[in-house]
């Protein structure tokens, strides 16, 4: 009996041959060209800023690094140039132009001096 009734059912669900099935009617596909066109210059501006943005924030950072550099190199000019100041300045001390003078020129320091002024 189990056996009679999936045989009655399988005959119900008897699959239609593909001959006798309908064509299905093609649809026609209406594409939004201006749609299309409008996210295309929308992802061509967001693309332009983005390389825009990219571009600046690096001259940005080189930038940055060349005044790091100039301040590193104004700062090696001033210890620089102070170092040459004192050097200046040994060089103009009057003991040192007097022991010049003694040991390398023979001079002496006279221990009389005397002025010659005219009468009016």
């Amino acid at each position: 009996m189990l056996a009679r009734r999936l045989e009655e059912e399988y005959e119900l669900y008897e699959e239609v041959p593909q001959s006798q099935s309908l064509p299905q009617p093609r649809r026609r596909v209406c594409l939004n060209t201006q749609l299309r066109a409008k996210c295309c210059i929308l992802f061509v501006t967001v693309s332009a800023m983005a390389m825009l943005v990219t571009f600046l924030s690096g001259l940005s950072a080189s930038r940055g690094y060349a005044l790091v550099q100039t301040k590193q190199e104004a700062l090696s000019l001033e210890s620089e140039n102070e170092r040459l100041r004192l050097e200046v300045a040994k060089l103009k001390a009057p003991q040192r132009i007097q022991q010049l003078a003694a040991s390398e020129l023979g001079m002496v320091v006279s221990k009389n001096v005397y002025f010659a002024a005219e009468k009016p």
